[in-house]
């Protein structure tokens, strides 16, 4: 603790050196300040300050790595550090992780290594590439060593540089390329030899093509995420509008809650949000599929054939579904943790980058689609619900309990709004608004898609998504969803029964 810092230096290198295996683990913690000699005897400890409380330290020991527990911290002094020291234990971290058996962890070290390339890094990249057996990290060796040739004095490397460059995504090797093409105040090119900087325009636009290339693929996952959300959102409504007619203001609030129902069940079980939210699952279909029947007995059996009515009662119902959720949860929004296996990024290249959770969302609303395919194709319930969309009098005539299907329709279609409301709790806060949301988006996917056709249902939500997505770079997020309306109110006009018409009596009602 009272050597010199030169001498701290010193010792590291010495523990760097030594290869035992809990040397990377006494360097990061030496690195991030949680360093600490026992005044007593002089052993080396890694501590942290208790939260909340500090004048006491938790102790771990650093060969064994096992917790001593928590000591007054009176009687222990922290290992200083200054910048030189601190940049000198990240070269020594990442030439110990370059020794890492993992080939993961030898990557991201070369990655870490990349933000600042000097002597030594090259000298290390140099003596590891001759060993290395990995092709991710023979490339990230690679491209470090080429970005340290630009700079070469001779033109051939740096022409040589260039061409291992070539097509290579990372931020730093487009930009060190860009700054060799680039002219300075008096016009003079920055790279003086025409080979290498014809060379260097070349690399640029192949990269650049590739990050327009991936910069695309990213923009269609986000579209296809989108059009997931839409789609969850739109397929219980599709059940309902296109077997009853019915036009369910209160769709958004069943979303909501969904929503509300993977809230409490997070409540519940606080400590595991991965078993939470899969039971989220049946239990927002059981709580919006019951609140769904409720409101076909209650309400909507009574207003049959009177659409502008069922429209009307099922608004008055979505405010008072609001309000009761305000009363009981208050009107603030709640989060709801994603869990750990949702978190994070999926990085493909240093261009492309998908997020965990909607990737997830995106499986989860085919999955759903395919579930709710293979009920209405598969199951007597499915049989009797297509039969009273086809033809009412004529199923009621061969003995279907047409009020039964329809009570039993409404309850399926909330509870699907229902996991869809689980589904978006993990893309945004819940609050009483959140249906409100998704309410017209949804009975856009239906209209566009065809009234009552599941399959047109996933191809308009998907669709739209899509668009939306193409459209907001140039058009930003509010002019890109009023020039989709706008193009779907002209699609309607010239199609008024959607991409993929209903077939028989609910096709003449609607």
């Amino acid at each position: 603790a009272n050597a010199s810092y030169s001498e701290k230096e010193a010792i590291a290198q010495q523990v760097a050196a030594s290869g035992h295996a809990p040397a990377r683990l006494a360097l990061t913690a030496f690195l991030e300040g949680s360093l600490y000699v026992r005044e007593s005897d002089g052993v080396v400890l890694s501590a942290a300050l208790v939260e909340g409380d500090d004048a006491s330290l938790s102790l771990t020991d650093l060969l064994t790595q096992k917790s001593l527990g928590t000591v007054p911290a009176e009687g222990y002094q922290k290992i200083g550090t200054n910048n030189s020291l601190r940049k000198a234990l990240r070269g020594m971290l990442a030439q110990l992780a370059l020794s890492d058996p993992d080939p993961a962890v030898r990557l991201a070290a070369v990655k870490e290594s990349l933000r600042s390339v000097d002597d030594a890094t090259v000298a290390v990249f140099r003596a590891r590439l001759k060993g290395e057996e990995d092709g991710a990290v023979r490339r990230a060796l690679d491209v470090g060593l080429a970005l340290a040739d630009l700079k070469n004095a001779d033109a051939d490397v740096r022409l040589a540089a260039v061409r291992t460059l070539d097509g290579e995504l990372t931020p730093d090797a487009f930009n060190q390329l860009t700054a060799m093409v680039e002219a300075d105040e008096r016009g003079k090119p920055a790279e003086p030899d025409e080979r290498v900087r014809l060379a260097a325009a070349a690399a640029i636009d192949n990269i650049s093509f590739w990050r327009s290339v991936y910069g695309g693929v990213e923009t269609l996952f986000f579209g296809l995420s989108l059009g997931s959300v839409l789609v969850l959102a739109a397929i219980g409504l599709a059940i309902t509008f296109g077997v009853m007619g019915v036009i369910n203001m209160a769709h958004g609030e069943l979303i909501m809650l969904g929503a509300y129902t993977a809230y409490v069940m997070q409540l519940l079980i606080p400590d595991n949000h991965g078993l939470a939210l899969l039971l989220s699952i049946p239990a927002a279909f059981l709580v919006s599929g019951l609140f769904g029947v409720a409101i076909e007995r209650g309400i909507v059996r009574f207003l049959y054939g009177r659409p502008l009515e069922t429209l009307l009662a099922t608004f008055g119902l979505s405010l008072i579904l609001q309000q009761l959720v305000r009363s009981v949860f208050s009107p603030n929004n709640r989060p709801v943790s994603i869990p750990e296996f949702m978190s994070g990024v999926w990085q493909v290249n240093d261009a492309l980058a998908i997020t965990y959770n909607r990737l997830y969302i995106l499986v989860f609303a085919l999955i759903v689609f395919a579930g709710l395919l293979a009920i209405l194709k598969r199951t007597p319930l499915g049989l009797q619900v297509r039969a009273v969309s086809l033809n009412r009098p004529m199923a009621r005539a061969l003995g279907v309990r047409s009020d039964w299907v329809d009570a039993a329709t409404f309850g399926l279609g909330s509870g699907i709004a229902g996991i869809a409301g689980v589904a978006l709790s993990q893309l945004t806060n819940v609050g009483p608004n959140l249906g409100q949301a998704y309410i017209i988006d949804s009975f856009m996917v239906v209209v566009f898609g065809g009234v009552g056709n599941l399959w047109g249902t996933l191809i308009g939500g998907m669709s739209l998504g899509v668009i939306n997505k193409l459209l907001e770079p140039y058009a930003g997020a509010v002019l890109a969803k009023i020039l989709v309306l706008v193009a779907l109110i002209l699609f309607i006009q010239r199609k008024p029964k959607g991409l993929f018409p209903q077939k028989g009596r609910a096709a003449e009602g609607h």
